[in-house]
C-alpha cells in the first residue's frame, strides 16, 4: 500500500518524459530555382532537378554536415555559361535548422549566362568567441 503513491508518481513522470521526446527531426533544406534554366543539385546522394520557378523541400534531415554540388543547363538563347556564389559547398544541419539555397541568373549583353547561388540559414552564423 505504501508503494502505490511513489509508483504512481514514477509512472506519471515516465509518461511525461516519453511523450516529451519527439522522434521526428525538424530540419529542412529548400532548393529554389529562380534562374532561367534548369538546375541540377547533387545532395545526399540524390539528384534533384529544379525546373525554372520551382522549389524542392527536403525535410527530416539528420544532424550533420552534408556537401552539395550544382550543375545547370544553359538556356537556348545563351552563348556561354558560368556560375558564381554558393553553387557548391557544405551545409551544416543542427537541431531545428532551416536552410534555403536560392538560384538566380542573368543573361549579359554578350550572350553569357551567369547562374548565381545564395544560402540562408535559420542558425546563428556568429563565430563562437573564446574567453
Amino acid at each position: 500500500m505504501k508503494y502505490r503513491l511513489p509508483l504512481f508518481i514514477c509512472f506519471i513522470l515516465s509518461f511525461i518524459l516519453i511523450n516529451g521526446c519527439s522522434g521526428k527531426v525538424n530540419n529542412s533544406v529548400t532548393f529554389t530555382n529562380l534562374a532561367q534554366g534548369t538546375v541540377y543539385v547533387n545532395f545526399r546522394g540524390e539528384d534533384i532537378t529544379l525546373t525554372p520557378g520551382n522549389s524542392v523541400i527536403l525535410q527530416e534531415i539528420p544532424k550533420g554536415t552534408y556537401n552539395y554540388d550544382t550543375n545547370f543547363a544553359i538556356p537556348v538563347n545563351a552563348l556561354s555559361g558560368s556560375s558564381q556564389g554558393a553553387v557548391s559547398g557544405n551545409l551544416t544541419i543542427s537541431a531545428g535548422t532551416r536552410i534555403l539555397v536560392m538560384y538566380t541568373s542573368t543573361l549579359t549583353n554578350n550572350g553569357a549566362y551567369v547562374l548565381y547561388a545564395t544560402i540562408s540559414s535559420s542558425d546563428d552564423q556568429a563565430a563562437p568567441t573564446s574567453p
